[in-house]
């Protein structure tokens, strides 16, 4: 009778997928990455603010408060649902399920007609569906990761994860600025064009069809996961594994004062998550009211920013494998606590308490020297923000118990979304109070400080 080696029983257990499967993996952050880059950072947020909202400063205000109940709501969610999938072992049919939310929340945005107020609420409350349905479908998503690739690879595999959904997000902000969205005084695209499918620039049309393009995107690319992509196998029904997730779930809370670092890093996520997101959430915004940009303006710049976070999760993910995703963290915040306090001090006619020349109505793209400063900090925090989150579920990874891994990703989206009301609330309530986009931006800097604060106290 042969006799089974140790050494042979670790390598047979550590057999994983072939590529085809990693890179259809890889292919959900392209699939999903549209929702945050076409609708809540660089085409629908700035339209819904700047064209169906009274005016920017309100239009802020209530996104703010659309996007605090879609985070409340996640953070109440996730633990639970991440402890239901670890009982139950399967992560597909959660993936298809949210999924589906994304796609038809999403679709219903092409009913955000322009100066129509009554279209507010059911237009905030797609968007806050269609943020639950995104979140929860990539919590899922994650957790597949420790069974992908071995575990002195995963800081790569998450690094391309994220530099992939860049540049989806690059690709699908071309296909709105220069094939749908049009000038309304032109009526031509960023590439010159007129719209395709006959789409009306005087109504928004091109913006609005964000919207149902993210879904569709989302269906065509999430499909080669679901094709080749292995799913954990089954382990009981999802009666049994409520039970069960429940039980684990409560054990776990109860454990994390034991496990310091783990409950220092999630502390950490939370506040600096908090900070990251209503940055991107905002900033789109921010430019429109400051220097009155319109879609074509922030889109070119979302291009931009996305361009420097593919590079930069790219680069994120080598330096992860190599010094360790808490040191690329703390880089990361450190640059981004930089360019927003720079971004702070730029103004349309001012440059840190310089006087520039302020834009030219109907002048080039991106003429004046204010908007070229804000384009070059909005560059850094793009290569920053992918490493950030990047290197942050990797450092999970390294942390959390390997067979309760879907549900430390719930704890850690917990933590990502239990105070991410916080962020656009305060922005909101600020903004409405001061009437200045500037003074509600400017809290963005306690998180960070705050999130590297505790980092410090992590120890991998």
């Amino acid at each position: 009778m042969t006799t089974i080696t140790s050494d042979a029983r670790v390598k047979a257990e550590r057999t994983f997928p072939p590529r085809a499967a990693v890179v259809s993996w890889i292919f959900f952050d392209w699939a999903a990455q549209p929702y945050f880059t076409l609708i809540t950072t660089f085409v629908f947020a700035p339209y819904f603010a700047t064209a169906i909202a009274p005016n920017p400063a309100t239009g802020q205000s209530l996104w703010g408060f659309a996007m605090a109940a879609a985070g409340l709501a996640i953070a109440l969610m996730s633990p639970l649902l991440g402890a239901i999938a670890d009982a139950s072992g399967r992560r597909k049919p959660w993936i298809a399920g949210f999924g589906a939310v994304l796609v038809l929340a999403s679709c219903t945005l092409w009913i955000g007609k322009p100066g129509d107020p009554s279209i507010i609420p059911p237009l905030l409350t797609a968007v806050a569906l269609a943020s639950v349905g995104a979140e929860f479908a990539t919590l899922f998503n994650n957790a597949m990761m420790p069974t992908l690739v071995p575990p002195e690879r995963l800081g790569r595999l998450s690094g391309t994860g994220w530099a992939t959904g860049y540049i989806g997000g690059i690709v699908s902000l071309i296909i709105v600025l220069g094939l749908l969205a049009a000038n309304p005084e032109t009526g031509r695209t960023l590439l010159g064009l007129t719209p395709l499918f006959g789409l009306d620039p005087a109504s928004h049309q091109g913006d609005r069809a964000a919207g149902p393009l993210t879904g569709l995107w989302f269906i065509i690319f999430v499909t080669p996961m679901f094709l080749f992509t292995p799913d954990y196998p089954a382990k009981r029904p999802v009666r049994e594994a409520l039970h069960e997730g429940l039980s684990e779930l409560k054990q776990s809370i109860k454990g994390l004062p034991q496990r310091k670092s783990l409950a220092a890093f999630l502390l950490a996520n939370m506040i600096y998550t908090d900070g990251l997101v209503s940055l991107f959430a905002f900033g789109g915004i921010y430019a429109a009211g400051t220097f009155g940009w319109h879609t074509i303006q922030i889109g070119t710049f979302g291009i931009m920013l996305a361009i420097a976070g593919a590079f930069g999760a790219w680069l994120g993910g080598k330096l992860d494998d190599r010094i360790g995703p808490k040191r690329v963290i703390a880089g990361s915040m450190l640059v981004l606590l930089l360019a927003v306090a720079a971004i702070l001090l730029v103004d349309k006619d001012s440059i840190f308490f310089i006087k520039v020349a302020p834009p030219a109505p109907g002048g080039a793209l991106f003429a004046a020297a204010a908007e070229r400063a804000y384009l070059v900090l909005g560059c850094l925090i793009g290569a920053a923000g992918g490493p950030l989150q990047a290197a942050s579920r990797t450092l999970l990874i390294r942390l959390a118990p390997k067979d309760r891994i879907a549900q430390y990703f719930g704890l850690f989206a917990l933590t990502g979304k239990v105070t991410s009301f916080i962020g656009p609330l305060l922005i909101g309530v600020i903004t409405a109070v001061t009437a200045s986009q500037k003074a509600g931006m400017a809290v963005l800097v306690v998180f960070f400080v705050a999130g590297l604060g505790l980092l410090m106290r992590v120890r991998e």
